[in-house]
C-alpha cells in the first residue's frame, strides 16, 4: 500500500506538473501532422533549459482564457482529465506550431507565410486544403512567440488571439502515444 501511494505521489505530485503530461487533441488544426483524439505527450521542463524555436510544436494555456486564480486551478485539478478540458467542457489548452519568435515579422499573403519577409517552407501544410487569405505584418513581442495550426484554413491561432506569452507554454509535444498504429514522434 506504501509503494502505490508513494509512486502516486511521484506520479500526480512531480511527474505531471513538472516534466512530462499527456494531451488530447481536440480538433483539426493541426491535421494531418496531429488528427483529433490523438493523444500526444508534452516535455514540460523543455523551455526551462532552452527557448522555443520555429517549428517547435507547443501546448500551451489559451490566451482568450486569461490567468486562473488558486481556486481555478484546484478545481481544474480535480475535475481536469488528460484532454485539457476543465470542468464544464471549456477549452484551455492548445497544440500550434511556433512560427514566429521574438523580434520576428510575421506575414501572410495569399496562403504563404512570410517570416521576417522570407517565404517558409511548411511540408507539414495541410495540402488538401491549401492556405488561403492574408495576415499581418505583425512584429513577436519579447518574451511570446507566435503559433499557427498546420490546418491554416481550420485553426484559431495567434491570427485570432495574437501571439503567446511565454508563460503560457505548458511544454513541447514530442510524442504521439495514441492510437497504437499512429505512435511515434512528428
Amino acid at each position: 500500500m506504501v509503494t502505490v501511494l508513494v509512486a502516486l505521489v511521484l506520479v500526480f505530485g512531480f511527474v505531471r506538473p513538472f516534466v512530462v503530461e499527456a494531451f488530447r487533441i481536440p480538433s483539426e488544426s493541426m491535421v494531418p501532422t496531429l488528427l483529433v483524439n490523438d493523444r500526444v505527450l508534452a516535455n514540460k521542463f523543455v523551455y526551462r533549459f532552452s527557448e522555443p524555436k520555429r517549428g517547435d510544436i507547443v501546448v500551451f494555456e489559451s490566451v482568450e482564457g486569461g490567468k486562473k486564480n488558486l481556486i481555478e486551478r484546484i478545481v481544474g485539478l480535480l475535475f481536469e482529465g488528460p484532454e485539457g478540458e476543465q470542468y464544464g467542457g471549456k477549452e484551455d489548452t492548445l497544440i500550434k506550431r511556433i512560427v514566429g519568435v521574438e523580434g520576428d515579422e510575421i506575414e501572410v499573403q495569399n496562403g504563404r507565410l512570410l517570416v521576417n519577409g522570407e517565404p517558409q517552407q511548411e511540408p507539414y501544410l495541410n495540402g488538401g486544403d491549401p492556405p488561403r487569405g492574408s495576415y499581418g505584418p505583425t512584429t513577436v513581442p519579447e518574451d511570446h512567440v507566435f503559433v499557427m495550426g498546420d490546418n491554416r484554413n481550420n485553426s484559431g491561432d495567434s491570427r485570432v488571439f495574437g501571439p503567446v506569452p511565454l508563460e503560457n507554454l505548458k511544454g513541447e509535444a514530442f510524442l504521439r502515444f495514441w492510437p497504437v498504429f499512429r505512435i511515434g514522434s512528428f
